[in-house]
């Protein structure tokens, strides 16, 4: 006489509804949905299709500087340059383009190469050196901000090509206008999120944060990942600043100052871990879209910009704590 075994696998075992419940995105989409919840009782315009646009417009940069930054905070390192490298790019690629230097797309390619190489410089610094990544990154936060401003004389450059403003553009999605921008960045989002949830080159990524001497004795070279995840996240930042020129219209010297803190703080609000190994990249389109939503809607309640920022610290906060908790929970 046989007994089944079934019952018991079903109650031991982890089910679907748990996996969800305690995957590291669970927690920072409750709070989204939460958050989309409260300001679509307290606004009017809050729930229309026009202001959902205007809302992944408005974080598309940030967001996609988080990808960059999400690949480098899973290492257990931090990037404070993003921002500032960004700013230099999209000043390189607007005034070769706005001046005939070269044509608009090899403008692009400069300027994508360029902020790759930002990145592949703090990469080699950080492992060959090596030094710690905050002192690495601040240190070029300082440098491409300087570059920016000696490079652009202090002044906007405008009168830019179509082709460099055309991620700008939008098109008909229902009753929405949605920008070729966006797009974009919710493509690189998916791009990223498959590369390290489904590849091997992920996992090592994963294998690097949790503990690079385990990664090494595993014969994951981890010297040529470092050096090669910070000149990808250089690259991202020049997608991001590609899409910052579409989104404005010029190339501003004076971008991308607070950005460097706001894609960390999407990257932490969507559940990756400071410490490393542990978060993803969809997890940062959550962060970023949370303080989106949050943005958005205190505005159309007419609460101050600076109570928009206070809330935004608070929540970062919290983010930071809970992570905290869970990490001694599973010691």
């Amino acid at each position: 006489m046989t007994t089944s075994t079934a019952p018991y696998a079903d109650l031991t075992g982890p089910t679907l509804a748990r996996r969800i419940m305690t995957a590291p995105t669970a927690g920072p989409l409750a709070a989204l949905v939460l958050a989309c919840a409260f300001f679509s009782l307290t606004t009017d315009q809050f729930l229309s299709g026009g202001n959902f646009s205007l809302v992944i417009q408005q974080v598309m940069v940030v967001g996609t500087l988080a990808i960059g930054q999400t690949l480098i905070i899973l290492t257990a390192g931090i990037d404070l340059s993003c921002g500032a490298v960004m700013a230099f790019g999209s000043i390189m690629i607007a005034k070769l383009a706005a001046e005939g230097t070269v044509p608009p797309l090899a403008a692009i390619a400069l300027g994508l190469t360029v902020c790759a190489g930002f990145g592949l410089v703090n990469g080699l610094l950080v492992k060959l050196i090596p030094l710690p990544p905050f002192i690495v990154t601040l240190g070029m936060l300082n440098v491409a901000f300087a570059l920016t401003h000696i490079y652009s004389k202090e002044q906007t450059v405008s009168d830019l090509p179509s082709r460099l403003t055309f991620l700008g553009s939008t098109f008909p999605l229902g009753r929405t206008d949605v920008t070729y921008g966006s797009l974009v960045a919710l493509t690189l989002f998916a791009l990223f999120a498959y590369l390290l949830s489904s590849t091997s080159w992920g996992r090592h990524v994963y294998a690097l944060g949790n503990s690079s001497e385990a990664a090494r004795l595993n014969g994951i070279r981890i010297g040529r990942l470092t050096i090669g995840l910070y000149a990808l996240a250089g690259l991202v930042y020049g997608v991001a600043a590609l899409l910052l020129i579409s989104r404005t219209g010029v190339g501003d010297p004076q971008a991308g100052q607070t950005d460097n803190l706001d894609s960390i703080t999407a990257v932490v609000l969507g559940g990756t871990s400071l410490f490393g190994g542990r978060g993803s990249v969809l997890g940062s389109l959550i962060g970023a879209l949370i303080v989106g939503v949050f943005r958005n809607g205190l505005q159309l309640m007419g609460v101050a910009s600076i109570y928009q920022t206070l809330i935004t610290g608070v929540l970062v906060i919290l983010a930071v704590t809970v992570d905290q908790i869970s990490r001694k929970r599973t010691r």
